[in-house]
């Protein structure tokens, strides 16, 4: 189960993939390139004329853009994973995952009973500004009923955002009020943050990257100006579940790290020409201790960094196998407004692996069940039992051996411990029975829990409540029995979590992070490298 997916959701999608930006011409839209006479032209191919022919010929009409639509994802499909084709529907959001921001009502939900029920009003956006508070409940959407079981995220997401001074008008229940209430609320630019947290740990600063958007080195470098101005002297940089984004981001961050001339990364392809990145000297924080955390959903950008920080020996990766990709896909646009992330390149890490994990063409299942097979095959619990398909030598700077063909290796390896799971905690959190206590805990204690405005102080009041007994209660209502002997054995890991739940219900990621941290192996391993 992933650390810190939670299913509480901002009204923006979530990031995958490894992005360049270049242009294509919009004349090869729906044309292929010939070289005729020694000059380029564009010819019609088989597809697009058949495609003609069944809009004006077939006998019965038909909706060809549909069918245009299931024919191109399906030839996307025949390569690798990561090339995809998007859409007009879907592109705006798939762009959004991305961007600094996007255009919506400024509020994180999530969905819980087959209704939305706001967990936070993001500072500063169009729902703060009118009164929208966390905990209340969105039952209805522009005079339409907007609860129900076909509700989903997706849907949610959809409704809600919009053209930016386009208006959308909620019915919300709020507890304590018995009436419902309504806001007519103006969409407006919400940002999308790539830095989740930024904490002090003594002298060490901690800061946890979720994505490398458009403005991630930006959000970077002013996350590490404040850790040191608060006397930070060592970094953590956080990449766990960091599933990627822009390459020039990753550059960027690295070449805070790394002296003029250390070579980041360099991709190529069949048409893509080598392409090299390299330090220029400017970074500040060249010389300062630095430790990378890694795991399995670790992909694209984040092994870029990781990569380059381990191929030059200038930071320690600790924490778990990464993901293995190194393809990078190039967006090309279509007249219609859709598009296509085709794979045009590889990249290679400083030492000249590439880490992209092995994979058969338009085959994605056996792909997405590599991670599963690494947990069947023990690799999250012991470096032993982990295999990497490239036998080549691969040396880092100082000419420690590093492996490609499935990934980066940490260089300190830590296994999952699950000493005290047990089948009753299992259950509660894979169904996310935590996740719902916990929502519903906040809300019925928002006066007193709002009062508190550090995480510690905090903490210390959930620790006087008996608030697993509380859990125990929901749990069985929810069709868990209790086990007293499994509850005794788990009770370390709960009661972290849930404090760590409600907690980041009152005071956010920057609540949540430093709790949920204080107790993680990997983490602790960091801090203990990183103090002696």
């Amino acid at each position: 189960m992933k650390k810190y997916i939670l299913p509480t959701l901002t009204v923006l999608g979530v990031a995958i993939g490894l992005l360049i930006g270049m242009s294509i011409s919009q004349q090869a839209n729906a044309q292929r390139i010939v070289i005729h006479n020694g000059q380029l032209q564009f010819e019609q191919n088989k597809l697009d004329r058949l495609i003609q022919l069944m809009e004006t010929a077939y006998v019965d009409e038909i909706n060809v853009d549909s069918i245009t639509d299931e024919v191109m994802t399906d030839l996307v499909q025949k390569l690798d994973p990561h090339s995809a084709y998007i859409p007009k529907e879907d592109l705006e959001m798939v762009n959004s995952e991305l961007a600094g921001s996007f255009s919506g009502i400024g509020v994180q939900f999530t969905i819980q009973q087959d209704t939305v029920r706001i967990v936070a009003v993001i500072a500063g956006g169009p729902s703060e500004g009118i009164g929208v508070l966390a905990g209340d409940k969105i039952v209805t959407v522009d005079d339409s009923v907007f609860t129900g079981k076909k509700m989903n995220n997706e849907k949610v997401m959809k409704t809600l955002r919009g053209p930016k001074g386009t208006q959308v008008k909620l019915g919300i229940l709020r507890a304590g009020v018995s009436e419902p209430l309504y806001f007519t609320i103006t969409r407006g630019d919400i940002p999308v943050t790539s830095v989740d947290a930024k904490f002090m740990i003594g002298k060490i600063g901690f800061v946890r990257v979720n994505k490398f958007g458009e403005t991630t080195y930006k959000e970077f470098i002013t996350a590490l100006a404040e850790l040191k101005a608060k006397g930070a002297d060592r970094y953590i940089v956080d990449l766990r579940e960091n599933s990627g984004g822009y390459m020039d981001q990753a550059i960027r961050m690295a070449n805070e790290f790394l002296h003029r001339g250390e070579l980041i990364v360099y991709s190529q392809g069949r048409a893509y020409p080598r392409y090299e990145a390299k330090a220029d000297g400017s970074g500040r924080f060249k010389d300062v201790p630095l430790v990378v955390l890694i795991d399995d959903f670790s992909a694209s950008a984040s092994e870029i960094f990781a990569g380059a920080m381990q191929d030059n020996d200038r930071a320690t990766i600790i924490g778990r196998r990464s993901f293995g990709k190194g393809l990078v896909q190039q967006q090309m646009p279509f007249d219609d407004g859709s598009a296509v992330r085709l794979t045009v390149a590889r990249y290679y890490t400083p030492s000249g692996r590439c880490i992209q994990k092995p994979y058969t063409m338009g085959d994605q299942s056996d792909y997405n069940k590599e991670l599963y097979e690494r947990f069947e095959h023990g690799e999250q619990f012991s470096a032993d039992s982990i295999h990497f398909t490239d036998t080549t030598t691969y040396r880092t700077k100082k000419g420690r051996i590093v492996r490609g063909g499935g990934g980066i290796m940490p260089d300190v390896f830590v296994g999952r411990d699950t000493t005290l799971n047990t089948p009753w905690y299992n259950k509660c959190v894979n169904l996310a029975i935590t996740y719902q206590f916990a929502y519903q805990y906040t809300d019925q204690h928002r006066k007193e829990l709002g009062k508190f405005k550090e995480w510690k102080e905090l903490e210390k009041y959930l620790n006087k409540q008996n608030i697993l007994r509380e859990f125990v209660a929901f749990a069985q209502e929810k069709d868990i029995a209790p086990n007293e002997e499994q509850i005794q054995k788990s009770r370390p890991l709960m009661t972290r979590l849930l404090n760590a739940y409600i907690v980041r219900d009152v005071l956010g990621d920057e609540g949540f992070f430093p709790l949920f941290e204080r107790d993680d192996e990997i983490t602790k391993k960091a801090v203990e490298l990183l103090s002696n």
